[in-house]
């Protein structure tokens, strides 16, 4: 039994809630983490739903000594953006892709298939990104 229903059984037996709140609560719990059937070794994988980076690092610039960016980007909008490069007319992806390539990008925007990005969201579980700054870590991952 997780702690998270555990909790909800608790605030029952001390009459903090009422039953029907409280099968209401476990039905969301379930909800938001789904169980593999009991005997099945491995679990399946939810699909995710948001792609997070965190970055901490040590700040001596701003005098608080820690800094912390979180960055949550839901998915869908990324398989959108995926999707609206084939609305993109041939003489504008040029065009595009001339400048990626001059930024040191060199993606061709015609190559980019919803799949590919399907493909690339299945192999990210935990990366972590090294920084030359011994205290600075970066997180990217798909919750």
């Amino acid at each position: 039994m997780n702690e998270q229903r555990r909790q909800v059984l608790q605030m029952l037996a001390e009459g903090k809630i009422t039953a029907d709140e409280a099968e209401r609560l476990i039905d969301a719990l379930e909800r938001q983490q789904p169980e593999a059937p009991q005997g099945t070794e491995s679990r399946a994988k939810a699909r995710p739903k948001y792609l997070r980076v965190v970055v901490n690092a040590a700040d001596d610039s701003s005098g608080d000594g820690q800094s912390r960016v979180n960055i949550r980007v839901p998915l869908q909008l990324l398989r959108a953006g995926v999707r609206l490069t084939s609305l993109i007319p041939p003489q504008a992806r040029a065009k595009v892709n001339a400048q990626l390539n001059q930024s040191g990008v060199p993606i061709d925007l015609a190559e980019l298939k919803p799949q590919h990005l399907e493909e690339l969201i299945e192999q990210i579980d935990d990366l972590t990104v090294d920084v030359d700054d011994p205290d600075g870590k970066v997180q990217i991952f798909c919750e």
